[in-house]
């Protein structure tokens, strides 16, 4: 499985061969002691997956609850006749079907995928880039793509990948994917990073958004309570990016209607439902990319932000976790 698709997670090889995810791990220990392949969080990739990357047919089967949970908490955040950019992948595919849903959007994409999600949905106008088919993700490349975004402002980007660390921030394995992704993060005044847990801990070759432009990620509950997975959310909440937690099954706020307040009892800002908040961050400012601020934020007329909060320490499943950043 690995081999024909690049890459697996740890739950689909255990349905494969109807085995538990514990044994599953230690089998895949022993295949990487062997140098037949490499773990990643929550799966396995060939042995040099730094440059190899997976093409649509085999993305599209890999975690597809994970995506699905994803994409419909960060269709909470768009709301009504807004402005935003979506780059290619199965999860912003995933995220284009429900954006379907709100009336007034503007979503400019380098992806076809993306733009077929939208081509019937009579309230969205969708604005493609130029460029150079690249087929196997189906999206718009080269210097076409860039130039097309050049003048161009909005307020959302939403981007996936294939890797994301707290060191490097997001990463592809493609070099000219990786550079429209650049050129989709300059348009756009905040940045929102839609990675599966399996990605978590995972660096690639080429780097898209460095870990100071992202501000905020949408992932979903690893399928252990991984410490290695625990620390790499903490040390991306540390450098100040909210965290937004799926849980895979649960219900997510409808699109269009902002996340702003939550509509549960004692909601408050930062929420997006009426469950307890875990480290309920300020509000944050939208920057434009560059170089991040120096002085930590202080919410109006209060302190500052609230210190940093142990993943391990939280209630995940079925809710929608925002972990507080530290600033340094």
């Amino acid at each position: 499985m690995v081999r024909a698709n690049g890459a697996v997670s740890l739950r689909e090889l255990a349905r494969v061969v109807q085995t538990s995810e514990v044994t599953v791990r230690r089998d895949v220990r022993a295949l990487e002691a062997e140098g037949l392949l490499d773990r990643r969080h929550g799966g396995a990739v060939l042995p040099g997956g730094f440059t190899r990357e997976s093409g649509f047919p085999q993305k599209s089967h890999l975690a597809t609850a994970e995506k699905t949970a994803i994409a419909d908490l960060a269709a909470g955040l768009v709301e009504e006749g807004e402005a935003v950019v979506v780059g290619a992948g199965t999860t912003t595919q995933e995220l284009a079907r429900r954006l379907a849903r709100v009336p007034g959007l503007t979503v400019v994409t380098n992806s076809l995928l993306v733009a077929q999600a939208l081509a019937h949905a009579n309230r969205v106008e969708v604005v493609m880039t130029g460029g150079t088919l690249r087929g196997s993700n189906y999206a718009l490349v080269g210097s076409g793509a860039e130039q097309s975004l050049q003048g161009l402002r909005v307020s959302r980007a939403f981007l996936s990948g294939s890797g994301l660390t707290a060191e490097r921030g997001l990463s592809t394995s493609n070099m000219l994917s990786a550079s429209v992704d650049r050129a989709l993060v300059q348009a756009a005044a905040e940045v929102v990073v839609l990675a599966d847990h399996s990605k978590l801990g995972t660096d690639t070759m080429f780097q898209t958004v460095p870990t100071d432009l992202i501000t905020r990620l949408v992932t979903n509950e690893p399928l252990t309570r991984d410490e290695r997975s625990a620390t790499e959310l903490q040390a991306l909440a540390d450098q100040g990016v909210q965290i937004a937690i799926a849980g895979v099954g649960q219900p997510a706020p409808a699109p269009g209607q902002g996340q702003g307040q939550g509509t549960g009892p004692g909601a408050g800002p930062g929420r997006t439902d009426g469950g307890p908040t875990v480290g309920r961050p300020a509000r944050r400012d939208m920057p434009l990319p560059g170089p991040r601020r120096t002085h930590p934020p202080t919410a109006p007329g209060g302190p500052g932000l609230r210190g940093p909060v142990s993943l391990s320490d939280q209630q995940l499943g079925g809710r929608v976790a925002d972990l507080a950043p530290r600033r340094r």
